[in-house]
């Protein structure tokens, strides 16, 4: 398998599945803005919807979507434990969780990378986001990791996501039981190995 990726975009989440799940796999860095992939191929023909997450499957085809990509990665690799089988109410509770990532928290982060984005138009989408924290850091509050006791593919997700806080000036202080949940997810072996990687630690 290959993951086409940009660094420390939502394709850093199965970047961390996949070696959390101990899969084997190729990485390919993707310029976003010339969509050229590092060996010099328009990444348009390889993902027609031109961006990241991009798994290329052992046939050749393809998978996009990192919440779709997850799943596949973690049924892959049953034994890993990074989602509840299928079928089950925890897998239901899984794609919930999921879901609440990519619509209310990854797609509300999209203006404030925008520039041409108006500033008070910005400070509403801040306001947004800190509900959904406050949210979260309540949740937590019951568990090292979203379900629980259980590292999952949600946590690769939730940690990535929360990441972006760090470059639109959103101090993750203000909720510290999410700010050490970000803390606790950064420090496994697999995490920083795929921040390396990526070039996103030294």
């Amino acid at each position: 398998m290959k993951l086409y990726y940009a660094p420390g975009a939502c394709s850093l989440s199965p970047h961390i599945v996949l070696r959390e799940a101990g899969l084997s796999f190729e990485v390919e860095k993707v310029d976003l803005r010339s969509k050229k992939t590092e060996s010099d191929k328009d990444f348009n023909t390889i993902n027609p919807k031109g961006q990241v997450p991009t798994l290329q499957l052992e046939d050749g085809s393809t998978l996009t979507e990192g919440p779709a990509i997850v799943q596949y990665l973690a049924d892959k690799a049953p034994q890993s434990k990074l989602a509840p089988a299928n079928g089950t109410l925890e897998r239901y509770r899984l794609q919930e969780l999921l879901n609440f990532i990519t619509t209310e928290l990854h797609k509300g982060f999209s203006p404030l990378f925008n520039p041409t984005y108006p500033e008070d138009a910005k400070k509403i989408v801040r306001d947004n986001l800190a509900k959904r924290f406050d949210y979260l850091n309540a949740y937590l509050e019951k568990g090292p990791y979203v379900t629980g006791e259980q590292f999952t593919v949600a946590d690769a997700y939730l940690f990535t996501v929360l990441s972006w806080t760090a470059f639109v000036k959103i101090d993750l202080g203000q909720w510290p039981v999410l700010k050490a949940y970000h803390e606790r997810v950064a420090s496994r072996p697999h995490v920083q190995a795929a921040l390396k990687a990526e070039g996103l630690l030294k």
